[in-house]
Order: structure tokens, then sequence, then C-alpha cells
């Protein structure tokens, strides 16, 4: 196996945001390019990265394989990474050997870990409600609401996009009106759900790859957030809704 990323950025970034939610994860590797699929400790959130063959400037493969590690320690490595910088990922033994090249030549290596046996199942899910709007609406929107609770709620209808919290004594409210940055899609209305600020704050870092973000969610139901670049990567979360104890 040999693989060459001459734009590393995308699996610096993504992996930087998945180790936020998950410590160890196995890493697909396949013709079709590398993909991973996790659950956090929780079980509240899942996260889904592809990073497709097509933007490697070598994919050399054998076969389909497996490659388990502790993300943290992937992160940290590919910290390393300086622009203009190469990205190789090979096998070596039962340990991942990372190259990084451009004026001098740094190598690392990780050892691999034990695989668990159990395939993680991406969920079949059904919304009612899908709002594509910028990235930056998202991210501003949720550090708005962060300042008066731990919770986030998401409404629609067919003209604007809700977000909004509540504290003890304090309430925050974001409207997002659908105009040519932001789309809105709901077949129901009264949608509405909420969902946990932790995660979200760790999940809409996918902003660092995509300028758009398409949320999906239903009443009471888990929430899909997704950034995509074509013919290059995805990254995709999950996530519970949270549900009052009252």
């Amino acid at each position: 196996m040999k693989l060459t990323l001459a734009e590393p950025r995308y699996f610096k970034d993504s992996v930087s945001i998945i180790s936020e939610i998950v410590t160890e994860s196995t890493i697909e590797v396949t013709e079709d390019g590398l993909k991973l699929v996790a659950m956090d400790p929780a079980n509240v959130a899942m996260v889904v990265f592809n990073l497709l063959a097509s933007s490697f400037v070598t994919y050399d493969l054998d076969g389909p394989t497996k490659l388990t590690v502790n993300l943290n320690n992937l992160k940290q490595v590919l910290r390393r990474i300086k622009g203009g910088d190469t990205l190789t990922l090979e096998l070596d033994e039962n340990k991942l050997k990372i190259t990084l090249q451009s004026t001098s030549k740094r190598t690392f290596y990780l050892p691999l870990i034990d695989a668990d046996d159990k395939e993680q199942r991406i969920p079949e899910l059904n919304f009612n409600a899908t709002v594509v709007t910028t990235s930056a609406n998202l991210n501003d929107a949720i550090d708005d609401v962060d300042v008066v609770g731990e919770s986030v709620t998401f409404a629609v209808d067919e003209k604007t996009f809700f977000v909004s919290s509540k504290g003890d004594l304090t309430k925050a409210a974001v409207e997002i009106p659908a105009d040519k940055e932001t789309k809105i899609v709901s077949n129901e209305e009264g949608t509405k759900a909420k969902y946990s600020i932790e995660y979200l704050k760790k999940m809409i870092q996918g902003s660092k790859l995509a300028d758009i973000t398409q949320i999906k969610f239903s009443k009471d139901y888990p929430l899909r957030l997704e950034y995509l670049v074509q013919n290059k990567v995805s990254l995709f979360f999950i996530l519970a809704p949270r549900v009052d104890n009252d």
C-alpha cells in the first residue's frame, strides 16, 4: 500500500475534527478511497468520513486494507504538515508509516491497534426538513446560542431556519431566512428538535472543509450534518436528539 496526497489538508483537518469525538477508529482503505465510520463512546454521535481515491496523486493498493489507529496520535503527526508538504501513507509490518516531504523528508511510525470486529452500520433515516446554508451561518448561530444554554433547538418553516436556546432565565434566538445562500425544504409544519451544543460545537468544525453545510432533521429525531467537497471528501455526522427529563 502506498497512498500519496499532494494536498493533505482534507485528511489533516478531518482527522482533527473526528478525534474530538472518537479516540480510536478503523480506517478502511479500498479501491474507492479511505472510509471511516465510528460511534462516540457515549453512543450519542456517529461520524462518517470518506476521502476519495481521486484525491490522491498516488494510490497503489494490493487489496482492501483496514488501519485501526489512535486518532489523537495520528492528529499529532498530521499537525507537523507544513505548506507544500506531500503526505504518504504506507504499511510497515504492524505500523502505519507516514512520510511528510517537501524540502526535507520526515517519517513517522504509528502502531496499528487490534481492530474491533464490530462493524458500525450507518442508520437509514428519513428527514422532514433540509436546510442548506453557508457553514459560517451555522457556526455563528451555534456560537450565539451557546452563550445561554447547553442545548440548541432547530426549527423551520417555509421561509426561515430557526436556531434557539434557553437557560434558566436567559434565551437566545437566531433566524436565518431563505435566500440565495440558504435553501429550506420542509415536508411538515412544526418540525422542531433539540440537540447538544457540546457535540455540535465539535461537528461544525467541518467548516474547515467546506463553505456549505447541509442540515437534516425531523421532530425529536436524529440530526444529520454534512460537509462535502465534490470529488474529494465528505464528512457527515449523525447526532441523537436531546430529550428533556420533564
